[in-house]
């Protein structure tokens, strides 16, 4: 096909497909699919090989959060029945950590949910990270927080933080009908703090809300442009209580097309799997791999996800490695240009909720016709809700984590 081999090309140089050519992506068939695959498969592995990044989510702070993003079960007002606590101890998220940490994960990320922090919050953030890292040497630390202020960004910098992580979730054009509270340039703003502290940006986005292939096509571009060094991609996690939670529009074939256009527009960035993995890729998981060479170990932030052993077993099944902390994560160039994002003296993150670190599943921060599902893709099965359970371990309980 000359649109995958176009864009092979135009990976290995790092050249910006054109948005016909990402639209071409999303727009081809399940006959396809194999074919498409195995293209982005080729800039994946051109840039990282055969490794896979492991990144383990702790929420320090769960629910309570004033924002109204539809997507999220930790919003304002909202009756999901998760997990609600104010801020863990240091000692208490340190433990919480190690417990990712000894699964394989290299870098944790750090989330807490509310609108943004306030200077007092960046303390306690900062006692964490010192915890972490006095007790793991090499460890990557992303932070995911909300909207900053002026001088947050620094701080957090100066506390021993890696990188800091907040999603643009969707396009400008539909961010509104999404959430009211706060807005998209808001977001872009945190993400541009963050990035003139010298902290590894990591920002992505949510698949599944109802959006068009021009909405993902959009976002996917912006996020390009802002640069990030670590691009998350959640599939909508429809959680009972949500505004969202009848928004069943995407198939494993349609999450595999939407990982690859991805893929193509970011091709030596950190693509990672984020929140949703489990509901919408299902059994196609480990072909996901060819795409993306990151993940999220274990739970999300109020969802659980698959058991930890299950995610290393799928790793090395599919013929991958994990990625050490002795290796970095990002090709050379971008490295030396400043982004940090896997050398382990500077990072990058993703888990979509909102504050949420890359992996949608609750806290953060269009128009939902079912208009975004492409018009050659298969119509989504039956609800899965079956395969999405509120988290009751880890992190906020008695409970061991899954790790």
């Amino acid at each position: 096909m000359d649109l995958l081999n176009t864009l092979v090309d135009k990976g290995l140089r790092r050249e910006l497909p054109t948005r016909e050519e990402a639209l071409a992506v999303l727009a081809t068939s399940d006959d396809d699919l194999l074919d498409v695959v195995a293209a982005a498969g080729k800039v994946r592995r051109h840039w990282f090989g055969r490794r896979v990044k492991l990144n383990y989510l702790v929420n320090l702070k769960s629910g309570l959060c004033p924002e109204d993003c539809s997507y999220c079960s930790q919003r304002l007002g909202s009756d999901t029945g998760i997990l609600k606590y104010t801020w863990l101890k240091p000692d208490e998220a340190s433990k919480a950590a190690a417990a990712g940490l000894a699964g394989g994960a290299k870098r944790v990320c750090l989330v807490a949910s509310g609108r943004g922090p306030t200077d007092r919050d960046i303390d306690r953030v900062a006692g964490t990270i010192k915890a972490i890292k006095d007790q793991n040497e090499g460890v990557e630390v992303c932070a995911c927080l909300g909207l900053l202020s002026d001088g947050q960004a620094e701080r957090l910098r100066e506390a021993g933080a890696d990188a800091y992580n907040h999603n643009l979730n969707t396009s400008e054009s539909t961010y509104g009908d999404i959430t009211t509270t706060h807005t998209y340039a808001d977001r872009v703003d945190t993400v541009t703090k963050a990035h003139a502290a010298g902290l590894s940006a990591c920002s992505g986005l949510i698949a599944g809300m109802g959006e068009s292939d021009e909405d993902l096509v959009d976002v996917v571009f912006s996020l390009r442009e802002l640069d990030p060094d670590s691009v998350p991609v959640n599939f909508l996690i429809p959680v009972e209580g949500t505004p969202l939670a009848k928004e069943w529009h995407l198939t494993p074939q349609r999450c595999l097309r939407i990982l690859a256009m991805v893929r193509f527009v970011c091709p030596d960035i950190e693509v990672r799997i984020a929140g949703g993995r489990e509901v919408h890729l299902r059994t196609q998981q480990p072909l996901a791999l060819h795409l993306a060479n990151s993940i999220f170990l274990g739970d999300y932030l109020t969802t659980e996800g698959q058991a930890g052993q299950a995610d290393l077993e799928m790793i090395a099944d599919a013929g991958f490695e994990v990625e050490g902390t002795d290796q970095v994560t990002l090709p050379e160039h971008r490295v030396r240009a400043g982004g940090g994002c896997g050398s382990h003296e500077s990072a990058g993150c993703g888990s979509h909720e909102d504050a949420g670190c890359g992996s949608h599943d609750g806290a953060g921060c269009g128009s939902h016709e079912a208009g975004g599902v492409c018009g050659t893709a298969a119509v989504a099965a039956e609800p899965r809700t079956d395969l999405v359970a509120v988290r009751r371990r880890g992190a906020g309980t008695d409970l061991a984590p899954n790790a």
